[in-house]
């Protein structure tokens, strides 16, 4: 379900690994379906009660842990650790499991995998400067993998805005410097009081702030990705990557050159959210270039060519951002779309932009 540096490292080795396409919250039905005999996942030790916080990961897996752990035919092994942060749910979501449901209980000193923040660029930081100026006080905010987004919840937590909350799938970094500035309000209308996320990913400076932390609620991946759910938060603003997109609007957020490279995750669900609320907006961000085997491509395309994976698609996509401005492509034509992006793409690469932007006028293809 997802390619990381593990899974690219080991497929350069040779190893075959088959890919499962499939937004995260879908692999809920996916396990249903293979009921795996054997489950394993990592947790805090257990409490006074004996309940074992599921620490930095709710996702895709608690039903599924929790049938195989009451299965006298399915084994639930879980690995504990006191250097693992225990995290809490919300409500009747307790982001945690009974020592009377696991099978094995495998005690260790592990520690989670820690990434500290990537340095931004100034691409990077002209790209997040744009982003925040879509932001308005009260925005409900989600920010997915990468530098930009990251960088986009710092540049909040200095600026002179405020009464946030924060939905999304991934907890990062960027998102505790945004609730410690004091600007996280969380009058999102659902969830209030805590932010929201299904899993986290960063620094050991946020694993030990989330550890006991009673602000931040882990829930169930389709309970935080469901594009009904995020649009039901007050002016929600959701902040996503993408590797290229081209002049209709097709977005290419998990692949490079047709090889997989990261994941689906919860890519085209955010970004479908802000059509199901008039005050709600998707933004994607993306450098205008990239650089290949030594050659300056343009991640704004005509079109993408044969063979490509598609991530998200055009009737999707709301606003696109680069370091050099922000088009809007919400209710226009392929043509009015292209003209925009042609814009905000790299200045080598505009003329080639606006020709096949042209072409797609009257509902035409751009390749004639």
């Amino acid at each position: 379900g997802f390619y990381g540096p593990l899974e690219r490292m080991l497929r350069a080795q040779g190893a075959n690994l088959g890919f499962v396409p499939a937004d995260f919250r879908r692999y809920i039905r996916l396990y249903a379906e293979v009921a795996p005999r054997v489950m394993a996942t990592a947790a805090t030790p257990p409490d006074s009660e004996g309940w074992c916080s599921l620490s930095l990961h709710a996702g895709a897996s608690i039903d599924e842990l929790l049938k195989a752990g009451r299965d006298p035919e399915r084994v639930l092994v879980v690995e504990t650790s006191p250097n693992f942060p225990r995290t809490y749910g919300f409500g009747e979501e307790r982001h945690a499991i009974h020592v009377d449901d696991i099978d094995v209980l495998v005690e260790s000193d592990a520690s989670p995998f820690a990434m500290d923040d990537v340095t931004p660029t100034d691409t990077d930081r002209a790209i997040a400067a744009h982003v925040e100026a879509l932001v308005r006080d009260g925005a409900t905010i989600q920010t997915g993998i990468g530098g930009v987004p990251s960088m986009v919840a710092s540049l909040l937590a200095e600026g002179d805005g405020g009464d946030y909350g924060i939905h999304g799938e991934m907890f990062t970094d960027g998102l505790m410097r945004l609730q410690q500035s004091g600007k996280v309000t969380n009058r999102k209308g659902t969830y209030d009081g805590v932010s929201v996320a299904t899993f986290a990913l960063g620094s050991r400076a946020l694993y030990d702030w989330l550890d006991e932390n009673h602000d931040v609620a882990f829930l169930p991946v389709e309970l935080v990705n469901s594009p009904e759910a995020v649009s039901k938060n007050r002016t929600a603003v959701t902040i996503n990557g993408a590797m290229s997109i081209d002049i209709s609007g097709q977005v290419v957020a998990d692949t490079i050159d047709g090889n997989q490279y990261s994941g689906i995750g919860g890519h085209e669900d955010f970004v479908s959210a802000s059509a199901l609320s008039l005050d709600s907006r998707s933004i994607i961000c993306l450098p205008s270039t990239v650089t290949v085997a030594g050659e300056v491509r343009s991640r704004i395309v005509p079109w993408h060519p044969a063979g490509t994976f598609i991530t998200t698609p055009r009737h999707q996509v709301d606003l696109v951002v680069t370091e050099y401005g922000i088009a809007e492509l919400q209710g226009h034509t392929v043509h009015q779309r292209g003209m925009a992006l042609a814009e905000i793409a790299h200045p080598d690469f505009r003329e080639e932009l606006r020709a096949a932007a042209q072409r797609a006028s009257g509902g035409s293809s751009p390749l004639r």
